[in-house]
């Protein structure tokens, strides 16, 4: 089954990102456009709408590799307490890819973050006019009300419409290709996650008048910060809603009927979560033998959990710490250097600790 991600996002970031010199470039002047379709061939995992979609948008492509390196590094942070981190995007795509076939939790936070990412990142290249087929968001011209009042649109709003097209026509490609379970479950989830960023979009505005009287206001729309988009879907990854395929096949019913049917805004999935304690090729786990775990925790860090009750190692370490820190008029802080003596608390490995693999 190539219903998965992993591939492509392996393959965006590490040829359009690393191997490819700057828009800035001279290089990107002198034909790398007109050899788009070179560069698109090159890339692997990429069904036929989405290699027409990057020969015909080359530029696009590289803020996709952007969107690549924000959105990971958003899983990592979110997972950071967790015996599976997310790290096993930095174990190469296989591993990640295993995670992502068995329909969990996990998955669903991974599709849908993964293709909030691609939102945010093409939205911001649009406003940043890095991008030939879009710029701000034509639509926000001219006058308006508010609670506030009247304002006039002014600035660069973000496209997010724009965003939000060009990433479901790109991330939606390979899935539309299946009508299998896991292809409409992963539908679900990137329409999911590409709403979250729109969620977040934010109307700034700027005062004009005598004295800042705020007599005229220019307005426009902002997205916000990606940790927000990040922090909403965490919360909608806990409270995830798992299904079955309905009888016909067109969508999901809910597998407990105590609980309420799946919005268009929640993550749904069809399998329950490995307990990832253990290093497991099968189900993309790399265990949590050496993870450092909080000894004073109560919650999913906690040395009980996270070592899954295999025990754990403590160490003495010294470490350069920031303190006496003293506020200057004006406007600075002076600290002094000093020297702390902590504990670090690592799981224990498992008895045998090498890959379990039942292939």
């Amino acid at each position: 089954n190539m219903n998965f991600l992993p591939g492509i996002w392996w393959s965006l970031a590490l040829v359009l990102v690393w191997a490819t010199p700057p828009v800035t470039s001279s290089w990107w002047y002198m034909g790398a456009v007109g050899s788009s379709r070179v560069m698109c061939d090159n890339v692997p995992g990429l069904v036929s709408r989405q290699r027409q979609l990057c020969r015909r948008h080359p530029e696009a492509m590289l803020s996709i590799g952007r969107g690549v390196a924000a959105w990971t590094a958003e899983c990592q942070h979110q997972f950071r307490r967790h015996r599976w981190d997310c790290n096993a995007l930095e174990r190469g795509q296989r591993l990640l890819g295993r995670v992502l076939l068995r329909s969990s939790r996990e998955s669903a936070f991974v599709h849908a973050i993964s293709s909030a990412g691609v939102v945010f990142a093409i939205t911001r290249a649009c406003s940043q006019g890095e991008l030939k087929s879009c710029s701000c968001d034509p639509k926000k011209k001219g006058s308006a009300k508010d609670s506030k009042g009247h304002f006039d649109w002014g600035g660069c709003s973000d496209n997010i419409d724009y965003g939000i097209k060009f990433a479901r026509a790109f991330v939606d490609a390979k899935e539309r290709k299946g009508k299998d379970a896991r292809a409409l479950m992963n539908l679900h989830n990137n329409r999911a996650g590409r709403k979250a960023v729109k969620r977040f979009l934010k109307q700034e505005c700027k005062c004009h008048g005598v004295s800042g009287s705020c007599t005229l206001r220019t307005c426009w729309l902002a997205m916000a910060d990606f940790r927000k988009t990040g922090d909403y879907l965490w919360k909608k990854y806990n409270g995830a809603i798992q299904v079955v395929m309905n009888q016909d096949g067109t969508g999901f019913t809910v597998a407990n009927k105590k609980f309420k049917k799946p919005t268009k805004n929640d993550l749904v999935y069809f399998e329950s979560s490995p307990d990832y304690c253990i290093r497991d090729r099968d189900v993309g786990s790399l265990g949590t033998a050496g993870r450092v775990c909080n000894q004073s925790s109560r919650g999913m860090d906690s040395c009980e959990v996270m070592c899954c009750g295999r025990g754990y190692d403590t160490s003495r370490v010294s470490r350069v710490t920031k303190c006496e820190c003293k506020f200057h008029w004006c406007c600075a802080v002076r600290c002094q250097d000093c020297l702390e003596v902590v504990d670090i608390h690592t799981c224990k490995a498992p008895k045998s600790a090498a890959w379990i693999s039942r292939t």
